[in-house]
Parts: structure tokens; C-alpha cells; sequence
């Protein structure tokens, strides 16, 4: 039986990042040759890849499989990625207060 590979947004945020294959590779510890595999959805992102990808691309584990970093506000990622963790929900709370009556119905 075929394997259809798994789709991803890794690459995109790869590059997004102006990161070559290498330099994420070292950053996570791993090879070219795996993040080469890993990109290519022959290789499954498991919780365990998205968890340490994820902080060296500046993003959300779920975002490497969900959102194409291209059809979203760069400073607004980049805000983002410079947020500590540990004032994100804070972070959060302050967008959400941006939101109208309006934007919550529909």
C-alpha cells in the first residue's frame, strides 16, 4: 500500500524564519537529512517533533500543521514570537479585549 505523505507547514516556516534545512536541523539536534523528510510529510511530525520545532520557529506546535505563515500578518507573528510564554495569556487576554460584540457572534 501507497503512503500519501502527511501535509505540513514546516518548510513554510522554515523559511519564514530564514532558516536552511542545517541551521534548524543543529537547532533541534537532529540532521538536514531528517528535516529534509520531515518537510516532505514522508516522515510523520509526531508531538514529540512538533514540541521541538516549534519554539526554534517562533510558533505554536499545532500551527506547523495548521497555518501557512504566509496568509498571516508577519508582525503579528513576530510580536508573537517575542512574547515569553509566560505572559502570552496575558498577551491573549489584551487582543481579546480588541474584539467587538460583533466579532464574537459571528
Amino acid at each position: 500500500m501507497v503512503r500519501t505523505p502527511e501535509r505540513n507547514f514546516l518548510r513554510a516556516w522554515r523559511e519564514h524564519r530564514r532558516l536552511t534545512q542545517a541551521k534548524l536541523a543543529e537547532a533541534v539536534g537532529t540532521t538536514g537529512a531528517v528535516i529534509s523528510l520531515l518537510e516532505s510529510g514522508d516522515r510523520g511530525l509526531s508531538d514529540k517533533w512538533l514540541r521541538r520545532l516549534a519554539p526554534v520557529l517562533g510558533t505554536r506546535p499545532g500551527h506547523l500543521l495548521e497555518v501557512d505563515p504566509n496568509d498571516v500578518s508577519t508582525d503579528i507573528l513576530d510580536i508573537w514570537a517575542d512574547i515569553p510564554e509566560d505572559r502570552r495569556e496575558q498577551a491573549r487576554d489584551v487582543l481579546k479585549a480588541f474584539r467587538t460584540k460583533t466579532d464574537r457572534q459571528g
